[in-house]
């Protein structure tokens, strides 16, 4: 097997490569992952690939071929490893540890940068390090008593706020309190779930997310086209819910969305910079509000979901890529060590 512009190439007279598609996994995005290995699995042509389909079950034991097998055995007969797995233990750094252990190479992030990413308050910082607005923020850890902390928060931070876990994605978990009483409420909700979390001031603005791809169309890093996440219904920011409506009639998406050219211009030269000033590796999707004040950096995913439905296969169809190119092109980056 070898490379061609980045795209594999296939020679019949080279063995196939044994690509072993991670999903599952014990963490709140599960489903999403099962849909991401589906169709990665669906999109591994079998001219040029021999897949394994290894799936995880939530409680973390490891299955190939419907059978419990050891994570060695279950990694022993593959060439690279497609981590299509999502939030907790595979967006954190711990499965990432584990196929380092075994000298596999694999496609998304490595260890450090993804549990530095998953970290919102530790990306956050390096982020404005670099020069890059992101709302003001606060960690608080689990309380008994949570009306101080509240009352605290309420007169010395801005108002309303955004309660999200210190680590996690898709805006799982993540809560809007616009009075005391609702702040009150939601650390409560969420100190019964999460032992840390982080407040954040609540940003009026376009939600904006925009994806990278590594040494794609002769760039180090191709900035797919921005999408514009256009709430309805009441819905006041993307939460976890919303995400799940995409393509119904609460949730609409839109490439490149209702964005001058300057917020586009911005959009691309952020994105870029938090790729990079985390450390990310072969591709990763970021979240912004565009105000007339400036982007604001939100979060950034370290392993976006890739469904049919996703944002980033949205982004890949509106620049003119397909999938089957794409994940070609990801794992050829893992295989070839970039």
């Amino acid at each position: 097997m070898y490379l061609c512009c980045g795209i594999f190439c296939y020679n019949k007279c080279m063995s196939k490569i044994r690509v072993g598609v991670l999903r599952g996994g014990p963490s709140s995005k599960y489903e999403e992952s099962i849909d991401t290995g589906s169709n990665i699995l669906r999109n591994l042509s079998n001219d040029i690939y021999i897949p394994s389909d290894i799936f995880i079950s939530r409680s973390g034991v490891w299955h190939t071929r419907g059978f419990e097998v050891s994570p060695y055995k279950a990694l022993k007969n593959v060439d690279v490893v497609f981590n299509a797995l999502h939030g907790e233990y595979g967006e954190d750094g711990k499965v990432q540890k584990e196929l380092d252990a075994f000298q596999v190479p694999y496609t998304g992030s490595r260890a450090m940068s993804s549990a530095i990413a998953m970290n919102k308050a530790q990306a956050k910082k390096i982020v404005a390090g670099a020069g890059i607005k992101t709302p003001l923020h606060v960690v608080v850890e689990q309380t008994s008593d949570v009306e101080d902390v509240a009352t605290k928060i309420f007169r010395t931070f801005p108002q309303p706020v955004i309660i999200k876990p210190l680590n996690g994605g898709s805006s799982v978990g993540v809560l809007f309190a616009g009075s005391y009483r609702e702040l009150v409420d939601s650390l409560n909700f969420a100190f019964r779930r999460y032992p840390v979390v982080l407040i954040e001031e609540f940003i009026k603005g376009k939600e904006v997310t925009s994806g990278v791809v590594d040494n794609f169309r002769g760039e180090d890093k191709y900035t797919l086209l921005p999408i514009e996440i256009n709430l309805s219904n009441g819905r006041i920011f993307f939460d976890y819910e919303s995400k799940c409506l995409l393509d119904s009639n609460h949730v609409g998406i839109n490439c490149p969305g209702c964005l001058s050219v300057e917020e586009k211009s911005k959009i691309k030269e952020v994105t870029q910079k938090v790729h990079e000033v985390l450390g990310l590796r072969h591709y990763s999707r970021s979240d912004f509000i565009v105000t007339p004040q400036g982007v604001y950096f939100l979060e950034a995913n370290t392993l976006p979901s890739l469904s049919e439905k996703s944002l980033v296969s949205y982004a890949l169809e509106e620049a003119g890529c397909s999938f089957k190119e794409f994940v070609d092109h990801i794992i050829g980056l893992a295989v070839n060590g970039k």
